[in-house]
Parts: structure tokens; sequence; C-alpha cells
């Protein structure tokens, strides 16, 4: 097996256990909305259309969930000071509380997948973790 062949995997595997997690949660939330408040806490308040871009989803998508979340109290949504055309998005403390609160459940929904990992197959995880997550520019502190 290659590099690529491992990389492709580990990122198959996760998206799985995502998946399988977020079914077992039973939460009924769309995976993009906690994406989305994940990207405002780690990136700050964002353009709508910059919003859009990180979570590489269209405009008009982007626009139609931060009226749910901001209807939510999960996000506010104010004009640029220097450009009342567009629209700046940022994480409410309710937001903030509610991602912390889903990732809880997330983590308590995996945890079972995962109980049988030996000791080094959690040291090998936290290794790619650390050195995954630096590569994509995540700082120690905001993972999780």
């Amino acid at each position: 097996m290659t590099r690529d062949d491992d990389l492709q995997r580990l990122l198959l595997a996760v998206h799985a256990l995502t998946r399988i997690a977020a079914l077992d949660t039973q939460n009924d939330a769309p995976a993009a909305q906690w994406r989305t408040l994940t990207l405002l806490r780690d990136n700050g308040p964002q353009r709508l259309g910059d919003l859009a871009t990180l979570s590489r989803v269209t405009q008009p998508g982007m626009t139609r969930l931060v009226h749910q979340l901001s209807d939510a109290g999960l996000v506010t949504r104010e004009p640029h000071p220097d450009d009342s055309r567009v629209s700046v998005i940022a994480v409410t403390d309710e937001g903030l509380v509610a991602l912390e609160r889903w990732l809880t459940q997330l983590s308590d929904a995996l945890a079972p997948h995962v109980a049988d990992l030996s000791d080094a197959e959690w040291d090998a995880v936290s290794v790619a973790a650390g050195a995954l997550s630096a590569r994509v520019g995540l700082q120690p502190e905001v993972v999780r």
C-alpha cells in the first residue's frame, strides 16, 4: 500500500465514523450546521461568501443555512463595516454551547466503536491526529 492509499483509507474511515456517530446520536441537525459553527469558531467571523467557500457549499445554500442558524440564535449576521452589501457571520455564545454539546454527543457515540483499540493503536491515532491537524492549520488548543 502507498502513502496515498493510507491517507485515503484514513479519510474514508473518519467519514464513516462520523456518519455512524451522527446516526447513533439521532441528532437531526444537518452536518453542514456543525461544520459551519466549527469553521466560525476556528476562523472567527466570516463574510458569507468566504464562509460558503470554506464550507464548500454554494452561496445560496450558505445563505439558507445562515438564516436557519440565525433564527435559532446560533449565529449573528451583520453588515460588513466597510461594505453594507456584504454580510459578516459570527458564531454566538449559544452557538458555541450547542457545538460543544454536539461534539460531546459525537465523542460519546464514537466511544463504543473505538473502545477496543490497543494503547499502541491510540498512540498511532494521536500521532496521526497531531500531524494532520498541524498540516491543515488547526492549533492544538482548537482541537478538542
